[in-house]
């Protein structure tokens, strides 16, 4: 089983749904670096969605497909309480079984 284009379309809505929420994003860049970036959820377009850094100007875009490779981990809420974006999409899904 691969990557669905439901699924893709569910966690793209998921996403749009928490335009303007806090996010924290997560990922590996290789070579024991790492991306950690807390911010918020500016927009979420078709192919990708754009957070903003609380750290100031920068901006960071990444796809869906990112999130659903486990290449990004993608945690909506706050400081203190993140909950996974793959938690909140729709139960009905079989996002999580796809790996």
């Amino acid at each position: 089983m691969g990557i669905e284009k439901k699924d893709v379309n569910e966690l793209r809505e998921t996403i749009k749904g928490c335009v303007g929420q806090k996010v924290l994003l997560r990922g590996s860049l290789g070579r024991n670096k790492s991306l950690n970036i807390e911010g918020t959820l500016m927009s979420a377009h078709h192919d990708y969605f754009l957070i903003k850094s609380d750290d100031g100007p920068n901006k960071q875009s990444n796809t869906y497909v990112d999130v659903l490779t486990n290449s990004v981990e993608l945690s909506i809420g706050n400081s203190e309480n993140y909950t996974s974006v793959l938690d909140m999409v729709k139960p009905n899904t079989n996002i999580k079984e796809n790996f």
